[in-house]
């Protein structure tokens, strides 16, 4: 469907913010269905250690069927990504029934490199300074300082865009 509007959600996930921004995206899936393509966009944020390696690790899920569940997953242990890093990222593809080996040479080779980078110089493009960000309908919205009233704006644009 062309004419289908598109969220796109540009997240760092090992960023705590992107992690409770996640039940408002949760609640535009629910509210819109089919009707609201929302995509996870990657923006790895330097401070952030491991972000870039996560990035990659969901780009692996969503070649195994399974990159919304795993990013959800990662976004709800951002603190222990922390520490962790790698290790977290292949045990929560385990705990979710992925292929680890596969994972794991995934991230060795480098295989999504290319899809993290891509959407990271999309989002400096578009004026994305932090995460969360949302564009839609042509509009970017920050959520880095506040998420305050976004779901909201979120919903009048996607209902201005559908009518």
């Amino acid at each position: 469907m062309d004419d289908t509007p598109v969220l796109d959600f540009w997240c760092d996930l090992q960023c705590p913010d992107c992690h409770r921004a996640l039940a408002d995206v949760e609640a535009l899936r629910a509210r819109y269905g089919a009707e609201l393509e929302i995509r996870l966009r990657h923006f790895p944020l330097e401070k952030h250690k491991h972000a870039y390696a996560a990035a990659q690790a969901a780009e692996e899920a969503y070649a195994q069927g399974s990159g919304d569940a795993y990013a959800a997953a990662v976004l709800a242990r951002t603190e222990e990504l922390g520490r962790e890093g790698e290790a977290l990222l292949v045990r929560v593809a385990g705990e979710l029934g992925l292929d680890v080996e596969e994972f794991e040479t995934a991230l060795i080779d480098g295989r999504h490199l290319l899809i993290v980078d891509a959407d990271q110089a999309e989002g400096k493009a578009l004026g994305v300074q932090g995460t969360p960000t949302y564009v839609v309908a042509g509009e970017r919205l920050d959520g880095g300082k506040s998420q305050k009233g976004l779901r909201e704006r979120i919903e009048g644009l996607v209902d201005g865009a559908g009518g």
